[in-house]
């Protein structure tokens, strides 16, 4: 998912903290011999640890781990959760059936130790680990994970963040403690990438309305992950400590806390003085901040290819399943020859060179190029390539003439003026607002740039004409594909449904059918590759740029840390547990030597994955966030 989520997502997300939410995750990992380099840290897939590096004293003696995130919590309860940040915090403290080898994306086992499918596909059987206990004591079985599936396939609010993975379920049953099994209405390929956390059916199946409860009230939150979640302050912490039960092996750090900064030059302010020991920016830090703390003592910097991608959604008229028009979108918008104009008047490559400040490369597609299996190139008579003349005609031909002051009006007669949501903590959409001001002011269209600390409403609401998106990417891409689908919109107005931002198109339900049910690996790529090509001639969503993972930690503090994948891989919003799980806490008393310290992983970037941050949840609208999805 990212989802989410900083608008990121879940999987999702995401990133979300921009203007829809939804989710994607995250890991990363350092090869097995290099892992083992330096206080004999576990090899990422290491049933157990073979040190225990945290002090088993008392409060004086824990190592504590503090993350700076600018993201805030969107709810803490899987089944609603969409930002990166939340649902970073639920790989952590739940199992999911499957996980990603932190090395390169291959599927590896979670709660399920192994699968298998009938020959005809539509059986799925799982064999659950028995060594999985949940942090009350109680055993985790397949009974958890039937009943966390079939919750979703049942109730609308339970299916708010995850349910694209569960519509085609037939039937999920556990016919003993060790065996689940699921059917299908047809095959589906991603039956081993059911990113969904797996939650106690003893403690879930007391909650009322899935669609109200955020799980942020009673602590600890029982769960059986590599940590456990024992406090939460809205928009000021999340605080873990470590799972000692946790089936892999304990967590080195005895807490992870993920502290909220909406000033990111207060974060990175923050890990000069040692307040904090990691920070990763909103979503990344920015060049300049990059720049202030290489060389520093103390200080790495990691900077790698990231699994988002940063774009330009636009309000294609928003409306949910009912037919019921929302929000108050700019008519001309769903023109797609308004749409393709606005983005030839975008120079992609000085938002690159000036913004990113090369920390990124263009963009095109919807999926970034480290999932080389998925990505894809428009054709050099597809792309739509920077071209204000041509983008002037463009507006032209659509009937959009200027008038006696130059300005282009719409139907109406009225001057356009283009209100652009985006997010108050994130630089880069300041950044890029000012030079959409320019660009398409030069093409007479005015633009409001509307920066808020919560984009969600509006953005939930249908009320923007264009808003900065982004999500982080799964190495399996159906969550981030699904987000644009017509089941994805909300059944009313009044409800929250899993759309990114309201595209109904047949043409690309029909590929997203078809691809979901295609085994074959090539022609799957084919096909997700097909609905990039479409969601791209749409112009809806016009995605700008694939930034960096940007982000630092103090090496006397972090001794060495996992990135995914482990070459040139990111810390912060892994698609998994490994960089928080595998973190090795420095010895503090040698923290003046920088290379013992920082080099546990022998040519291995590390960095660590902010999750956090804190949040007030939105209650009423609480699915998907304008803001990280990721």
């Amino acid at each position: 998912m990212d989802t989410n989520d900083q608008y990121d997502g879940h999987h999702r997300a995401p990133d979300r903290v921009r203007p829809v939410s939804r989710r994607f995750r995250l890991v990363a990992a350092a090869g097995a011999a290099a892992l083992a380099l330096s206080a004999g840290l576990a090899t990422p897939l290491s049933p157990v640890p073979t040190q225990a590096h945290a002090a088993d004293g008392g409060d004086d003696d824990k190592t504590v781990l503090t993350v700076a995130v600018a993201q805030s919590v969107d709810s803490l309860s899987p089944f609603l959760a969409v930002r990166l940040l939340s649902t970073s915090i639920h790989r952590l403290t739940y199992e999911y059936l499957t996980n990603y080898d932190p090395e390169d994306n291959h599927v590896v086992p979670g709660l399920a130790t192994s699968w298998k499918s009938s020959p005809d596909k539509l059986t799925w059987t799982y064999t659950i680990r028995s060594d999985s206990t949940w942090s009350d004591g109680e055993q985790a079985t397949a009974e958890d994970a039937a009943w966390t599936f079939n919750t979703m396939m049942t109730d609308a609010g339970a299916a708010t963040a995850n349910g694209s993975f569960v519509g085609n379920f037939d039937e999920v049953t556990a016919p003993d403690p060790t065996t689940l099994v699921v059917k299908l209405k047809k095959p589906q390929a991603t039956m081993t990438a059911l990113d969904v956390p797996i939650v106690p059916k003893h403690v879930w199946e007391k909650v009322d309305d899935f669609s109200k409860f955020n799980n942020d009230k009673d602590f600890p939150v029982v769960g059986n992950g590599p940590f456990v979640l024992t406090d939460y302050k809205p928009d000021s912490y999340v605080r873990l400590k470590a799972n000692k039960d946790f089936w892999r092996g304990a967590p080195k750090f005895d807490e992870l806390v993920f502290r909220y900064y909406k000033d990111q030059d207060a974060a990175v302010s923050a890990l000069r003085k040692g307040e904090v020991s990691f920070v990763a920016g909103s979503p990344s830090l920015t060049p300049a901040q990059a720049a202030s703390l290489k060389g520093e003592r103390n200080i790495h910097v990691n900077d790698a290819p990231g699994r988002r991608f940063y774009a330009l959604a636009t309000n294609p008229g928003a409306r949910a399943k009912n037919g019921e028009t929302m929000g108050d979108g700019h008519p001309s918008l769903h023109d797609q020859r308004v749409r393709n104009a606005l983005f030839k008047a975008v120079d992609r490559k000085a938002i690159i060179d000036k913004v990113f400040q090369g920390h990124a490369v263009e963009g095109a597609g919807y999926i970034p190029p480290r999932f080389s299996q998925y990505f894809w190139k428009p054709s050099p008579g597809q792309e739509l390539t920077y071209d204000p003349e041509e983008a002037a005609r463009m507006l032209d031909r659509a009937g959009l003439k200027k008038n006696a002051d130059g300005r282009r009006v719409g139907e109406d007669g009225k001057p356009i003026t283009y209100r652009v949501l985006c997010h108050a903590t994130d630089p880069n959409d300041k950044a890029i607002g000012q030079y959409l001001q320019e660009w398409w002011g030069e093409l007479g269209i005015g633009v409001t740039l509307n920066c808020l600390d919560n984009v969600t409403d509006p953005w939930l609401a249908g009320e923007y004409d264009l808003a900065f998106d982004g999500w982080s990417v799964n190495p399996d891409p159906d969550f981030v594909l699904s987000i644009h689908t017509c089941a994805a919109l909300p059944a009313t107005p009044e409800e929250t449904g899993a759309t990114d931002n309201f595209i109904c198109d047949k043409r690309y339900d029909d590929l997203y059918a078809r691809q979901l049910a295609e085994y074959d690996p090539d022609r799957r790529a084919a096909l997700v590759k097909q609905m990039e090509s479409r969601l791209y001639d749409l112009g809806y969503m016009n995605v700008m740029a694939y930034p960096n993972a940007v982000e630092a930690y103090r090496t006397d503090r972090i001794a060495s840390i996992t990135t995914m994948p482990a070459k040139a891989g990111n810390i912060y919003g892994q698609d998994g547990y490994w960089s928080w799980w595998s973190a090795v806490p420095a010895d503090s008393g040698d923290s003046s030597d920088d290379s013992s310290s920082n080099g546990v992983v022998v040519g291995i970037v590390a960095g660590m994955i902010v999750l956090a941050g804190v949040g007030a949840f939105l209650a009423m609208r609480r699915r998907a966030t304008a803001d990280e999805r990721e």
